[in-house]
């Protein structure tokens, strides 16, 4: 049987957006930065609250910035 891991583009996303740094997108959400390092290196899945947050400082729709995708075992 799979299992499934969520992985993110938010990397990917601060730098397209004009270099936003952990500390500022921390604020933007109302997070720590240290959250928001963890939810980008996959050691931490968001709430769904802060999910849809970055996702809307990014204008972009959840699935966008958010991946559920099967594991190999």
């Amino acid at each position: 049987m799979s299992e499934y891991a969520i992985s993110n583009s938010i990397r990917t996303l601060r730098f397209l957006y004009n270099e936003m740094t952990q500390k500022q997108l921390a604020d933007a959400i109302g997070v720590t930065r240290q959250t928001v390092m963890a939810i980008e290196a996959n050691k931490y899945s968001p709430s769904l609250e802060v999910a849809f947050k970055i996702a809307a400082v990014f204008k972009l729709p959840l699935e966008e910035v958010f991946q559920y995708r099967a594991t190999n075992t």
